[in-house]
């Protein structure tokens, strides 16, 4: 079944002030080492999995054409050996970018979807099954345990270990054990009452038994802890299975965004 794209548009049910609130904690969450500012647009070029942070967002139209902002991005990613990438959001300037990308050869790729819960107020804690526990893990532990249930390789292990390690937006990293064995992790990222859940991940021979939900639950409910009051987390458009456990949880769909490139690699 082919997911149906969403445009990159603003959900009218949510707070347009939140939501531009959520794309700028999910910049500052994401932000690598590896990046630079060009004319408004955020260059990134972090060698590690997340496209967020080895790719360019546009925040700020500048004054350059389009096409003459590419041509100096391009040598920047060969230099870096990343494949060019422009991720598009609601956000993102100039106006019509989107469209003058598509003019330009560059393909469309990867629908996420960024879903948020605007009121934390319900989450309560949940008692866990026997032979279940929630662990605290540390930053650079956490990127080798998440790689591992991915199965990517240590270059992007390093990179994300050294992303979070230096990142401007304290995180907080979590496993849950089953028999002493981690069997899924996830983390969460808070700026003030707004906090963001990344990296929700569960080992394929433990999935769909509500330990994606249990792990969650537990995130919102130490955030909410800690002053937390609205989510926000991202997901892959067609990943109907963590969709739904998320809107289990209140969250809804606020916006989404893609990704263009002329490297069929990228995607």
């Amino acid at each position: 079944m082919t997911a149906v794209r969403m445009n990159p548009v603003i959900a009218r049910t949510f707070d347009p002030y939140l939501l531009s609130r959520v794309e700028d904690a999910g910049l500052n969450a994401s932000a690598p080492p590896q990046q630079r500012w060009l004319d408004g647009w955020l260059v990134r070029l972090s060698p590690g999995k997340a496209k967020r942070a080895r790719c360019i967002n546009a925040v700020a139209a500048g004054r350059m054409p389009v096409p003459h902002k590419l041509a100096l991005c391009e040598p920047v990613y060969a230099q870096a050996e990343l494949p060019l990438i422009v991720r598009i959001t609601p956000f993102s300037e100039p106006i019509g970018l989107d469209a003058t990308l598509e003019s330009m050869g560059l393909q469309r790729f990867d629908d996420t979807r960024v879903m948020v819960q605007q009121d934390l107020a319900g989450i309560t804690a949940q008692s866990l099954p026997e032979g279940v526990s929630i662990h605290a893990v540390g930053l650079e532990a956490f990127a080798q345990r998440v790689g591992a249930l991915r199965g990517s390789p240590l270059s992007q292990r390093l990179a994300h270990g050294q992303r979070l390690v230096q990142s401007p937006v304290p995180f907080r990293a979590f496993e849950l054990r089953l028999e002493n064995e981690v069997v899924a992790c996830g983390q969460s990222a808070q700026e003030a009452d707004l906090v963001g859940l990344y990296d929700i991940f569960t080992a394929e021979s433990a999935r769909g038994r509500g330990f994606a939900s249990l792990l969650c639950t537990h995130l919102l409910f130490d955030a909410h802890q800690h002053g937390a009051r609205h989510a926000y987390l991202q997901v892959d458009g067609d990943n109907h299975a963590a969709r739904a456990v998320y809107h289990r949880l209140g969250f809804g769909d606020a916006y989404a965004y893609h990704y263009r490139s002329r490297d069929p690699s990228a995607a």
